[in-house]
């Protein structure tokens, strides 16, 4: 027999892509976009279209695992998990649920994963992990600038004379978004796209621009010199902007030209961002997440944030300055407090050293839920190391990971096509559920399940009674249902979340304790390069890979990509070592004019166990703002083998 199922993406991308799955005879047989969905129109990202490799790999966990004699074995789900319950409550009990450490990342984004959360809440409260690997830069800069953290409506971008992707790498990072830009260009919309790597993205643009790394905020002082010096801005801007004279006095402490030089662009480039700020807007600004993973990330987005305010494209059509879309607005999180109840928090992108320094008490166990660490994560020989000498690590995962190598007892879970949750995307306002198109092979379980079995056999009977439905149900927000968008109506395809509107900040009001935009009013300082490391080392997303999660099994070495003037006497194709003050790994060597000369470029997610992981190679930093990972600070330097 063959069925069609709908259902809704609810891995870490912003676009959480509709679903259609054709089923023959209970297995998957073929997965296309939901041309219903107005954002995925009928298609999907190369990675999803792959996704049945991953489904049916055989390399797939169906029965839990437990280390015995130092070998991960086969076991049942009784004894695992009594195995577990008795570890978790002595730990508990002889030091305190602050020994434990619930560790979450955004390995899935479904809402119904909240409730591990609330399990390890409830059991102690334990230790939580603070800060964000991902966009923790950027985030606290919006939140500092606004006072909330959100976006205009997607096609709100039809109404833009001008659209700047900004560190948007739209063609890997959103390709959902390529055709909302390209209606907007057929409207006369002009685009164009900054970035220190030349990806296929420019090639949607009129214009690129490459300053260097970390270049950015020289770049956008620059850009706001020009907005000054030319009476470009929004004479109104100094009613609705605090600080106002001491970010002019910030943009007017350097010229044009010298702003620029620090940057590496020419003037002309700067001229030419003012030019449609000012005298071109409406404007739109789309901020690329990988550009706050810096020590200066969130000056770098407050510069961004304070060029959209200054010159009036803040409140209008066509206008705004996007970096994040609020997915969890549509729902009703407010009994999970999170940090405001754990004993103790570890910073995520400092886990290994924060973990092995923890002490009064030390962490003695480590539950793991939609994670990689030692591959995702900074300094990934500290975070194995951290992990190698718990008395007690738990990971549920699809698959025997890098982490779950390393875990006691490894939990197998269910698939973006076996989950039952419901999802917001932080690339659009659209809300759908992700319902189970096949049954999870062998004996896998979804999160929920499993700390459900899990609950009374540590004396939390009754905590996450229900099933998925029924929490689903719960988690929507009263105001949302009373709006129309109901979980039965979701069932029936997505919606759009009611609760927004199409352009924010309407008012010029906004969400700060002055009610104003806090324009940043200081240059961040940078880390001097380190003798001998004359590369920026950048480890990027790639179309073919989604954080550690490849579409693909990896073999044979990683590729480096360089300017041919980056690696004097490594001829293309050349195995090279790629070395920074933390170690190196064997890399293949690709040669790219199109790249600046003094950046190195390799795949985000390169496995650790398999020599691949530049994360093996990035010292464990925060940003200045928002505890994210500097993960794009590291220097390096290519050495011929």
């Amino acid at each position: 027999m063959i069925e069609t199922r709908r259902t809704t993406c609810n891995r870490d991308c912003p676009d959480a892509c509709g679903i259609v799955a054709t089923v023959e005879d209970g297995r998957v047989t073929r997965i296309r976009g939901d041309a219903d969905h107005p954002v995925t129109r009928g298609f999907l990202c190369w990675r999803t279209n792959q996704y049945l490799e991953t489904q049916y790999s055989p390399d797939r966990l169906t029965t839990p695992l437990l280390r015995k004699d130092g070998v991960l074995e086969p076991v049942s789900w009784d004894e695992a998990l009594d195995f577990v319950a008795a570890r978790l409550v002595a730990i508990r009990a002889e030091s305190g649920p602050a020994a434990i450490f619930h560790y979450r990342s955004g390995g899935t984004l479904g809402i119904v994963k909240s409730l591990c959360d609330y399990f390890f809440e409830r059991f102690g409260p334990v230790t939580v992990k603070r800060g964000d690997i991902c966009s923790g830069g950027g985030d606290a800069a919006q939140l500092l600038d606004f006072g909330r953290e959100e976006s205009h409506d997607l096609f709100d971008l039809a109404n833009a004379r001008n659209i700047i992707l900004w560190g948007k790498n739209v063609v890997v990072s959103s390709p959902h978004t390529i055709p909302v830009l390209k209606e907007a260009q057929a409207r006369g919309a002009k685009l164009v796209y900054v970035d220190p790597v030349r990806t296929r993205t420019a090639d949607l643009c009129e214009r690129f621009i490459q300053p260097r790394p970390a270049g950015d905020f020289s770049l956008a002082m620059a850009v706001a010199r020009v907005l000054l010096d030319r009476g470009w801005t929004d004479p109104k801007a100094p009613s609705y902007c605090d600080h106002w004279e001491d970010f002019s006095r910030l943009a007017r402490s350097r010229t044009v030209e010298d702003w620029c030089a620090d940057a590496c662009v020419e003037p002309s480039a700067a001229e030419n961002l003012a030019n449609r700020l000012g005298p071109g807007k409406p404007t739109a600004i789309l901020v690329g997440w990988g550009m706050a993973r810096r020590s200066n990330g969130a000056a770098i987005v407050r510069a961004i944030d304070a060029l959209a305010a200054v010159s009036g494209n803040l409140g209008i059509p066509g206008g705004g300055v996007s970096y994040y879309y609020f997915r969890r607005g549509a729902f009703d999180l407010s009994f999970v407090k999170g940090k405001d109840a754990a004993p103790r928090t570890i910073c995520e992108p400092l886990f290994g050293p924060e973990v092995l320094a923890a002490s009064d008490p030390p962490i003695r166990a480590v539950w793991i839920t939609a994670g990689n660490p030692v591959a995702m994560l900074p300094e990934s020989q500290t975070v194995a190391r951290a992990l190698e000498t718990r008395e007690l690590v738990v990971v549920a995962d699809m698959f025997l990971t890098d982490t779950a190598r390393r875990a006691h007892v490894v939990l197998p879970t269910t698939s973006l096509l076996e989950a039952d949750d419901m999802v917001g995307a932080y690339g659009h306002h659209w809300l759908g559920v992700a319902q189970p198109v096949v049954p999870p092979p062998g004996d896998a379980k979804s999160d929920l399940e499993i700390l459900q079995a899990l609950a009374p056999r540590v004396g939390l009977d009754g905590v996450l009674d229900g099933d998925a439905r029924a929490w689903k149900r719960r988690l929507l927000r009263p105001e949302v249902a009373e709006r129309g968008v109901t979980l039965e109506s979701l069932e029936e395809r997505q919606q759009k979340n009611p609760l927004v509107s199409k352009v924010l900040f309407e008012d010029r009001h906004f969400a700060t304790p002055s009610g104003k935009v806090n324009l940043v009013t200081t240059a961040p300082l940078l880390e001097a390069n380190g003798s001998g490391f004359h590369l920026w080392l950048l480890s990027l997303s790639s179309e073919r890979s989604q954080s550690s999660q490849w579409a693909k099994p990896q073999r044979g070495l990683a590729v480096a990509v360089v300017h041919p003037d980056a690696a004097p006497g490594i001829a293309r194709g050349a195995v090279a070592r790629l070395e920074t003050e933390l170690g190196s790994i064997q890399v293949q060597v690709e040669h790219d004019v199109d790249q600046r000369p003094d950046v190195v470029i390799v795949p985000k997610g390169g496995h650790y166990d398999a020599g691949r992981c530049a994360n093996a190679l990035i010292r464990a930093r925060t940003t200045d703002l928002g505890e994210g990972g500097a993960l794009y600070d590291e220097r390096a330097r290519l050495v011929p083998v």
